[in-house]
């Protein structure tokens, strides 16, 4: 199976920074897509940006221009570098996974809180 830890959240003021990480382990064959989400209090769970397979990354437009989604493939790692932010952007942000282990998965991180307070 597919293990993914996120670290990085956090509370930040308006304008600040953050990085989160997500590390995948386990029998992993292949990643077929890394992505991130988030989701706010009351609201449904959103995709904020993503990588399938060698492609440019894919951004919602609300992050456009303040979030850089990226990926270190020799560590099975994927970041997620927030500027900019705002009290919108407060949420549980997520890292999902397709894994290729015995066959072909998803995979959710646990969730990382980020505050961004005004």
């Amino acid at each position: 199976q597919v293990q993914l830890v996120e670290s990085g959240g956090g509370l930040v003021q308006t304008g600040g920074s953050l990085r989160l990480s997500c590390a995948a382990s386990g029998s992993i064959f292949s990643i077929r897509s890394m992505g991130w989400y988030r989701q706010a209090p009351g609201k449904q769970r959103e995709l904020v940006a993503n990588i399938i397979g060698g492609g440019m990354p894919n951004y919602v437009d609300s992050v456009k221009g303040r979030f850089t989604i990226s990926r270190d493939n020799a560590n099975n790692t994927m970041y997620l570098q927030m500027n900019s932010l705002k009290p919108e952007d407060t949420a549980v942000y997520y890292c999902k996974v397709v894994a290729v282990t015995t066959y072909t998965g998803q995979y959710w991180g646990q969730g990382t809180q980020v505050i961004v307070s005004s």
